[in-house]
């Protein structure tokens, strides 16, 4: 991933040191392993465990040479261990290191994204219960419907992540997962105990079976996973973007000093995050396709799942980690225009209630179809000629007939929208 969207922590994950540093630890517990069974000799074990190191730049510079990651490292790591090296990856084949160290990186990146999605719960959970009770319009079709609260619509972006967290959870359990058997998977020249001992030590399951790779359709999951994430966040972000708007204006990035929102306007000040986010969530999306399209492979492995793998895996992961990140920020300092809100909400003159008055007209007895009709035929008025609708219909001869003053009292009040919050509020855990 570009520097730009790349945040340290994530991105030390994928250096090529710390794949080589998991993939010496994995060589030296399978001669642990091998040790225990009484196929490498102490002695040996010893001198493996004191020198076995690796050069990263001398790694990379024999692979120009012998065009295979894994003889290379092998290479060097013969160079400080000596003669006892003929013991390193006794009966295993590059799949064995590579499959199982990438479970550890998935497995690493995974618990990362994990921290940064519980932290956008947090804050979702505290804007929720900090704007329970902000009435706010609610829009169907991008139209005016019914009034809502701000804080039900920060619940229920809460409620998603929790699902998400959910997913995630699972998707990591999925990609924690081993396998050293051999070429083709068979253990012919590699016990299975060698195999549970590295898993363990790496707090990795071992793989019922395998072929000569751990399936990609494990990890395939796991992308998808991250990809319906940051299709949350692109949702979150795109209705950010819409409140932004000008003739909108209910929620507003928060716009630091000395910012600068257009080279040639001044005046402007752009949702450029909530953008940034709904662009980066596209990469991830089409990220995912290409891991699916990993999971068909010829007979028993080949590598075309390799080079994607290499590319996808750390771009998923370090672009998830920037956008949760981002978007972490982007709540907890959201601008709230309350008097736009306000305003929003009673744009329409009243037609927002004309439901409650539909239901207290059938409520009286009359006809669903006939009140409908009268309700839209004075909505409609009142619509186009931009009057009360709250007015008009305390007029309305057809509506009296039914509707006493006492009636109407009740009608016209957004606190009734609230009625409910505190059961789904409960409902949540908030």
């Amino acid at each position: 991933m570009i520097p730009r969207y790349s945040p340290k922590e994530s991105s030390e994950i994928w250096t090529d040191e710390n794949r080589f540093k998991i993939w010496l630890e994995i060589e030296i517990l399978a001669c642990e392993a091998q040790t225990k069974l009484g196929l490498i000799p102490e002695k040996s074990m010893n001198n493996i465990r004191k020198k076995a190191a690796f050069n990263t730049k001398r790694v990379l510079k024999i692979e120009e040479t012998v065009k295979h990651d894994v003889i290379a490292f092998l290479t060097n790591v013969a160079e400080y261990v000596g003669p006892d090296s003929r013991f390193i990856h006794k009966g295993m084949t590059s799949s064995d290191v590579l499959d199982t160290a990438l479970s550890v990186q998935m497995k690493q990146a995974g618990e990362l994204i994990l921290k940064r999605l519980t932290a956008v719960k947090e804050i979702l959970k505290t804007q929720a219960v900090k704007y329970k009770y902000l009435y706010q319009i609610g829009r169907t079709h991008g139209v005016h419907a019914e009034p809502i609260t701000l804080g039900l619509k920060f619940a229920l972006w809460y409620d998603e992540t929790n699902r998400n967290i959910y997913r995630l959870k699972k998707a990591i359990d999925i990609i924690s997962v081993g396998q050293i058997s051999g070429a083709v998977g068979t253990y012919e020249h590699i016990s299975p105990e060698v195999e549970k001992y590295v898993c363990k030590k790496l707090k990795l399951k071992t793989t019922k079976i395998a072929t000569q790779i751990l399936q990609r359709d494990r990890h395939a999951e796991f992308i998808t996973t991250l990809a319906i994430i940051a299709s949350c966040i692109e949702k979150y972000a795109t209705e950010i973007r819409h409140l932004q708007k000008t003739e909108v204006l209910e929620l507003e990035e928060y716009f630091s000093k000395g910012q600068k929102g257009s080279s040639a306007m001044p005046h402007k000040k752009n949702p450029i995050t909530s953008e940034q986010l709904s662009g980066l969530a596209r990469v991830i999306r089409g990220n995912s396709l290409a891991a699916m399209e990993n999971i068909t492979l010829w007979h028993e492995r080949d590598i075309s799942h390799s080079s994607v793998e290499r590319i996808i895996m750390p771009d998923t992961t370090i672009l998830l980690d920037y956008i949760l990140s981002k978007f972490t920020n982007l709540i907890k300092y959201i601008v709230v225009n309350k008097p736009n809100i306000k305003y929003n909400l009673e744009l329409t003159g009243g037609l927002i209630f004309s439901q409650s008055l539909l239901l207290k007209l059938i409520e009286k007895k009359m006809r669903r179809e006939e009140a409908y009709k009268i309700v839209q035929t004075v909505a409609m008025k009142c619509w186009e000629n931009k009057i009360s609708f709250e007015e008009t219909v305390r007029n309305d001869l057809n509506i009296k007939q039914y509707l006493s003053d006492k009636d109407f009292n009740g009608i016209f009040d957004y606190a009734k929208a609230g009625k409910k919050i505190d059961f789904i509020f409960k409902r949540l855990k908030l």
